[in-house]
């Protein structure tokens, strides 16, 4: 299985609902360092996983429409604690579109999973890992 990495943060503001959070009840801020990882079991006709240029691209304006953003007033995610988890997939989502949209080129058509981690710090992370 061959796989491409790329690499992005983004910085948010956000609460949650739910006494097992605690403190982070309360609105309080993260930084996030992204990695998505595509894979698959052969390379396109040149040699690519998928085009490095293209998915950081895409990976970036994803990101840009939550960047510096209270993810509490976001209307798509209305209702929903936006924890790490959470967020990992809701990019995830967003990465296989462009990848099924043509974004990612047509080479990309080949990727058969994408794994999206969100790094919170050194020693926590959260990721969601699915096919396309």
């Amino acid at each position: 299985m061959y796989s491409l990495n790329v690499r992005e943060h983004f910085m948010i503001a956000h609460s949650f609902t739910g006494e097992a959070f605690g403190p982070a009840q309360r609105l309080h801020g993260a930084t996030y360092v992204v990695d998505a990882t595509f894979r698959r079991r052969e390379l396109d006709t040149d040699g690519l996983v998928v085009d490095i240029a293209l998915a950081g691209d895409q990976l970036r304006a994803i990101l840009d429409e939550l960047n510096y953003r209270n993810l509490d007033e976001v209307p798509a995610f209305a209702g929903q604690n936006t924890t790490t988890e959470f967020l990992a997939r809701a990019i995830f989502d967003r990465l296989v579109q462009a990848v099924r949209d043509g974004k990612l080129g047509e080479g990309a058509r080949g990727v058969t999973s994408i794994r999206v981690k969100l790094n919170e710090s050194h020693v926590a992370w959260g990721s969601y890992e699915g096919p396309v």
